[in-house]
């Protein structure tokens, strides 16, 4: 249910300071530990898969234009620094599909590919060159599906599995090796375009089968290939994910299949996994860098919803508290969404009425932003100390030296604590604050700072590297 502001301060965590005698015992307060250092992050994005990024492009004039900054931009948008796109299966293009590169069989996995591209990749290459603009430069490329042809269901759709893999045998012959190449040229068509794939997944939720583009694998047949494509696209230039899984807990039996496997291991550069089935709330048993690599609440309940604090899975500060245990809990070094944009009742950043050249932003881009915005590519989370029951807070050193403080205030009430950082900037986010900048949120008191926190927000503190200025 809604929450309302308590009209009490709780006066919940400070560090005393010389003169100031209201303040308690120095082993209460936010306390960062910048010797302590955990994952390093990589960055925040979403998806622009399944033709959604075309329904931005549909937008006309200073619309498109609008909802474009909205989404990627640095300053005042969403400030994403990853971008993932959808490698399609489809032989056919129904509104939301997404197209194969190799429509028909060229003849059998041996005959020579009869490939072919248009340039516009269902809006992504247009996209991926806007993001470009605006300083974006990190794409990850993952296939839902083989083409039906290279599986043992024929078609793309209802999950199936590839042809030649463990216990898997089809008429058709043995289809692994010209799959690791269709990925690949699907890098190099991008590659044509001036835009460089930085890695490539092979599946999508391999332990899920959907209506639409998916495709089975079993962790063993996971390690298997990534053994087959692992060559063929560090030859090319391209590093290889894996794995997908529909929950974090799941993905820890292909995590454990590829630790096994040297070789497999050799080859993979990315870690990824879902937060469906369960959520990334534990770190995964792998060596690789993980990624939390797609996450949405459900929409199908709530429709499109705009709240910040309305007690529905899709309000702003739910997907704050799932971005804040990735990154806190499960040393994630990236937080990918779901969609940035869609249209009808979806649970995207944004939402696009094309057919009335609209769009609609929702409370969820500003709490992704007030991640991505500040915690950038090269940081890396660092310690902090918080006895504070209902805060939930993590911190970052940036490769530039500031830091941020990411502090969500889960209570209904108000609190103030202090923070061993030096004149930082707060930024709010919360039922009246659209990631605003908020100069009354933060006193100052020597070497430390005194944050009010507001009942039900997140709070976002950027403060210059310790002794300068």
């Amino acid at each position: 249910m809604l929450r309302s502001p308590a009209l009490v301060t709780a006066i919940v965590a400070v560090t005393a300071l010389a003169g100031s005698p209201a303040l308690a015992g120095p082993s209460t307060g936010l306390t960062i530990d910048r010797t302590e250092k955990h994952q390093p992050i990589d960055g925040f994005g979403y998806s622009i898969a399944f033709q959604r990024s075309s329904l931005v492009h549909n937008l006309t004039g200073d619309k498109r234009e609008e909802a474009l900054d909205l989404l990627l931009d640095r300053r005042t948008g969403a400030a994403p620094s990853i971008l993932r796109l959808g490698i399609g299966s489809s032989a056919t293009n129904p509104y939301d599909w997404m197209l194969s590169i190799q429509p028909t069989d060229p003849g059998g996995p041996t005959a020579t590919p009869t490939y072919s591209w248009d340039g516009w990749d269902g809006g992504q290459v247009w996209y991926t060159k806007e993001a470009r603009k605006r300083g974006i430069d990190r794409f990850y490329a993952d296939a839902w599906s083989a083409p039906g042809y290279m599986k043992d269901n024929g078609t793309d759709i209802n999950g199936g599995a590839l042809c030649g893999l463990q216990g898997v045998t089809c008429a058709s012959g043995d289809w692994r090796e010209a799959y690791a190449r269709y990925l690949v040229q699907y890098a190099k068509f991008y590659r044509q375009e001036g835009i460089k794939l930085d890695e490539i997944g092979f599946t999508n939720e391999p332990d899920w089968t959907t209506s639409y583009a998916s495709m089975r694998f079993t962790p063993a047949q996971a390690a298997e290939f990534v053994k087959v494509l692992g060559p063929i696209a560090r030859k090319a230039g391209v590093d290889v994910a894996c794995c997908d899984s529909f929950g974090w807990q799941q993905s820890e039996a292909y995590a454990q299949a590829i630790e096994a496997d040297p070789e497999a291991r050799r080859y993979l550069d990315l870690f990824t996994g879902h937060g469906y089935a369960s959520p990334s709330d534990h770190p995964l048993p792998t060596t690789a860098r993980t990624w939390m690599s797609e996450w949405a609440p459900s929409s199908v309940a709530d429709g499109w919803n705009e709240a910040w604090d309305s007690g529905k899975g899709t309000d702003g500060i739910a997907l704050a508290e799932r971005i804040h245990d990735t990154l806190a809990l499960a040393d994630s070094s990236a937080f990918i969404f779901w969609l940035g944009s869609s249209r009808g009742g979806t649970a995207a950043l944004m939402q696009i009425d094309d057919a009335n050249n609209a769009y609609r932003v929702s409370s969820r881009l500003y709490a992704f932003a007030a991640y991505s915005r500040f915690i950038r590519p090269g940081a890396v989370r660092i310690g902090i100390d918080n006895a504070q029951d209902g805060l939930k807070v993590s911190a970052y050193r940036n490769a530039d030296g500031t830091e941020v403080v990411e502090i969500l205030n889960t209570t209904g009430a108000a609190v103030e604590t202090a923070i061993n950082l030096k004149r930082p900037t707060a930024y709010v986010t919360d039922s009246t604050h659209n990631l605003a900048e908020v100069p009354t949120v933060v006193s100052r008191r020597g070497s430390h700072s005194t944050i009010e926190l507001a009942p039900r927000s997140l709070t976002t503190l950027v403060a210059k590297r310790p002794g300068r200025g």
